[in-house]
């Protein structure tokens, strides 16, 4: 099949590779001119493990190319993928003028019967809105169809390859048929491809997204009780996640979720109720909740050091809102630093892939340091925000004997308790017993 995919940020790029994989031929489009150059070159602008050898493979079988001419993108295509962002305002609800401003641009292209696909996550709704500027400036045939990603940044292309779900929001008869046709080489294992009406599929993503943002939320709030009654939080997850009506996933206690798509969606999620005059009580608490948590690691030291941090050093492990990405939206580190730095501190950081991004935002307010080691040059103690595999088994001898003193706060319970005793550290976790 012949696919136009517009937009080329994460799912955009992820989607239009792995489409690409499956034999079809995808044009991806996108208006940065030097990110377009960039790709025809064959360099990945993101990280994604897995992602480059599809990238290469597929680039040089001529199964996947890059334009910023959207009208010889739309040309062809039968189906045209709209994976653009929708970023939140300032009142939490999605912005949807970059998908409504690409409708209007290839309503004016088309000349025969398109699919549109609406891969962007979008309110209720935003596919009445899209048809509605279809309509208004074509007499062309096109079916919009709601089809949300869920893509786990790390993983995604394993997910986009098996997933466990296809849902697909559309009542027309014609638009099922293509669809079903160019996902099936994703689903031959038998995992199902859910057809739904548009805003059954719309809701779909927000719900799943505030549902697991809901239950690591919940988990740091009895995490956060643990320290207080005395309790392991380990014992209790291990407890509450093997029954399977909660399930194991997503109960690790930590500094808060971040990324692209929980903080985004929940809070969208919320503003959407709110246009309904319906008060999502619990989704408001998440969002609270989790503010909070993004900092708890600086309510630790500064509890430590008995408020006062002026003029201490501290190492910080893992920028990335989670290991494998090289993303920073809304990751607990970045809070982090900022509330070390207002009070007083500075910092040395290290992350295996996200140090340019956070560099582009912050600049120098913090050092950063080639590995992780010499992230702990100087430093007064080491604070841990990403669970990156590389720092889970550290050369605990080569720590000592550059860090002024024996104390981390793990924001991430990376560590064996009984081995930190044993090691003789101060060891301040999330929902465990405090070694000092």
């Amino acid at each position: 099949m012949k696919i136009a995919v517009i937009g080329t940020g994460y799912v955009g790029l992820v989607t239009g590779t792995c489409l690409a994989e499956t034999g079809n031929d995808v044009i991806c489009v996108d208006i940065n001119e030097a990110k377009v150059k960039q790709m025809q070159a064959g360099e990945v602008p993101i990280y994604e493990p897995g992602l480059d050898l599809l990238f290469h493979r597929n680039i040089e079988q001529e199964r996947l190319t890059f334009t910023t001419n959207l009208a010889d993108a739309v040309k062809d295509a039968q189906i045209i993928f709209m994976a653009l962002p929708t970023p939140p305002g300032g009142d939490g609800a999605a912005d949807l003028s970059y998908i409504l401003g690409a409708a209007k641009d290839i309503s004016k292209l088309i000349t025969e019967y398109k699919v549109i696909v609406n891969k962007s996550t979008v309110p209720v709704g935003t596919a009445d809105k899209v048809k509605a500027v279809f309509a208004a400036n074509t007499s062309v045939e096109v079916d919009v169809v709601s089809n949300p990603e869920f893509l786990r940044e790390g993983v995604a292309v394993d997910d986009f390859m098996k997933p466990d779900r296809v849902v697909l929001g559309t009542r027309s008869e014609r638009a099922k048929k293509l669809m079903t046709e160019l996902y099936g080489p994703y689903v031959r294992q038998g995992n199902p491809i859910l057809f739904m009406d548009e805003r059954s599929s719309e809701l779909t993503k927000y719900a799943a997204n505030s549902f697991l943002a809901t239950k690591i939320t919940f988990m740091n709030e009895v995490a956060n009780l643990c320290e207080l009654v005395g309790a392991d939080v380990d014992a209790v997850r291990r407890g509450i996640g093997s029954d399977d009506r909660i399930g194991k996933r997503f109960l690790f206690p930590g500094v808060g979720y971040g990324g692209s798509c929980f903080p985004k969606d929940v809070q969208a999620l919320v503003k959407s109720s709110d246009d309904y005059a319906y008060d999502f009580q619990i989704l408001k608490s998440v969002m609270e909740v989790n503010e909070r948590q993004k900092t708890i690691l600086v309510d630790k030291v500064l509890k430590y050091y008995k408020g006062n941090i002026e003029g201490k050093h501290f190492a910080l492990w893992g920028l990335a809102f989670k290991p494998e990405t090289d993303d920073i939206r809304e990751a607990p580190a970045l809070y982090i630093i900022d509330a070390l730095v207002k009070n007083g501190a500075t910092a040395t950081v290290f992350d295996p892939e996200a140090m340019a991004n956070v560099k582009n935002i912050i600049g120098d307010q913090v050092h950063y340091a080639k590995n992780q080691y010499e992230a702990l040059e100087n430093a007064d103690a080491l604070l841990i925000a990403t669970e990156w595999s590389v720092f889970r088994n550290p050369d605990f001898d080569k720590i000592d004997g550059i860090l002024k003193n024996k104390v981390v706060f793990d924001g991430r319970n990376l560590y064996d308790l009984q081995k930190m005793i044993d090691l003789g550290y101060y060891y301040n976790s999330i929902g465990r017993k405090l070694i000092d």
